[in-house]
């Protein structure tokens, strides 16, 4: 919701200064900007990058040669389903005018959108489209705690529900209106409705299905850190497009926020590959790669409201915080969350959404609170829309597992397991080096 507010806020500017300066004292039709519609498309080719190959690459890596193509194809199916559910009636949910907290079905396959999306000089086109490469994104980031193990049917059914029943309201909820934004949340990008929803979706996941043979005694080493790190590469540029295109204009703020972004996931790389240095010996490439997610999943829900100062304090938060959280959750707990969703992006998400109420204080180089608003009530707020979010994610993601595992059998069995997903779920081999 912050995007469309402050887009509407400049829309509204441009429009007054042309009634005081135009002839007829009616307000200047709204026209498409050029500039910013450009931007917003190139935008949102650089989030679907994040996923493809971004995301595809950096969880493949991750885990053994017999189980690489699973990964991929599973993050492609999902790109494919999401795309197609979010134009048929995603969209439409989220946007179209409905109650505090649900869309109407007004806008259902994209019917009806108007010449620019309202309170912006973006074609609604273009919105549906930027919108898209985020509804695909954040089931697809779930995968990581279920590789190895969970069939592909029972992957495409249940993240096809959990688009519509989890991501679906919770993204109407704040960006589209709903209870939670006229409540005052905010989430710039998606620290909320994309990370905590993944990352506590990811958790429940890990728990129900639970662990891979030998975990955790045995050690499962990934096949390729230098796959692992080129996607981590690619998640980072593209994380421009995530968080600089959520403004949904190419102007100073845009810059602000990639910049914001960039800084952050510096000093999380560097403050994780320090950690590591200290009570291991020695700074991997996986550690390094891990500590980057970390710190862009942590800067992007308060990407637009911080100073340089407070995306440095963010960063080196993450690289401490989630850090911790991976050691919490898989040795003292012993959850195999895989590829550490819930520890990154999770932890990450939730840990950026509350701490913008503290950061974004003008003291602190922020752009400081809306009249009538101080630091006590944003930060109440953020505590609220973040602990609803990941009890409705924790819920509803609980009830679509059991429900859909009773026709699809979640996990694959111990054979297939032990021949990899590669052939027994698809009958390929990502490599052949015979």
């Amino acid at each position: 919701m912050a995007r469309i507010l402050k887009a509407a806020a400049a829309t509204a500017a441009a429009v007054m200064v042309g009634t005081a300066h135009g002839a007829t004292g009616l307000p200047a039709p709204v026209v498409v900007n050029s500039g910013d519609t450009a931007w917003l498309l190139t935008a949102s080719a650089l989030v679907l990058m994040m996923t493809l190959p971004g995301l595809a690459l950096f969880y493949g890596g991750l885990v053994r040669t017999k189980n690489f193509l699973s990964v991929v194809i599973q993050v492609f199916g999902i790109a494919c389903i999401a795309s197609i559910l979010w134009v048929a009636i995603g969209y439409s949910l989220v946007f179209a005018e409905g109650s505090p907290f649900l869309g109407g079905t007004g806008l259902a396959m994209l019917s009806g959108l108007g010449e620019v999306f309202p309170g912006t000089t973006v074609p609604e086109t273009s919105f549906a489209l930027f919108q898209m490469t985020f509804a695909i994104i954040t089931p697809a980031l779930m995968v990581g705690a279920w590789v190895e193990r969970a069939r592909f049917g029972w992957v495409m059914v249940f993240c096809s529900l959990w688009l519509l029943i989890v991501y679906v309201p919770v993204a109407h909820w704040i960006w589209g209106g709903g209870w939670l934004a006229t409540r005052g949340a905010m989430d710039f990008a998606g620290g909320i409705v994309v990370h905590t929803t993944a990352g506590v979706s990811a958790l429940v996941i890990a728990l129900l299905l639970g662990r891979r043979d030998g975990f955790p005694k045995k050690l499962i080493p990934p096949h390729g850190a230098a796959v692992t790190m080129a996607g981590a590469a690619l998640l980072w540029v593209g994380w421009f497009g995530f968080n600089g295109g959520s403004g949904l204009v190419a102007d100073f703020g845009a810059g602000q926020a990639i910049l914001n972004t960039h800084i952050a996931a510096s000093v999380a790389a560097l403050s994780w590959a320090a950690i590591e240095k200290i009570r291991f010996g020695k700074s991997t490439g996986i550690g390094m790669a891990t500590g980057v997610i970390a710190g862009l999943a942590t800067i992007t829900p308060a990407a637009n409201v911080v100073g340089i100062g407070g995306a440095m304090l963010l960063g080196l938060l993450a690289g401490i915080i989630c850090f911790g959280a991976v050691g919490l959750i898989k040795r003292r707990f012993a959850i195999d969350d895989s590829l550490d969703v819930f520890a990154v992006h999770g932890v990450g998400g939730m840990l950026g959404a509350i701490l913008l109420a503290i950061f974004m204080a003008p003291g602190l180089g922020g752009v400081g609170y809306a009249d009538g608003n101080t630091m006590a009530n944003q930060l109440m707020t953020q505590l609220v829309a973040v602990g609803v979010v990941a009890l409705w994610s924790l819920v509803a993601t609980a009830a679509l597992a059991w429900i859909t595992g009773i026709v699809f059998p979640m996990r694959a069995t111990r054979d297939q397991e032990l021949e990899g997903l590669d052939l027994s779920q698809h009958g390929e081999k990502a490599w052949d080096f015979e």
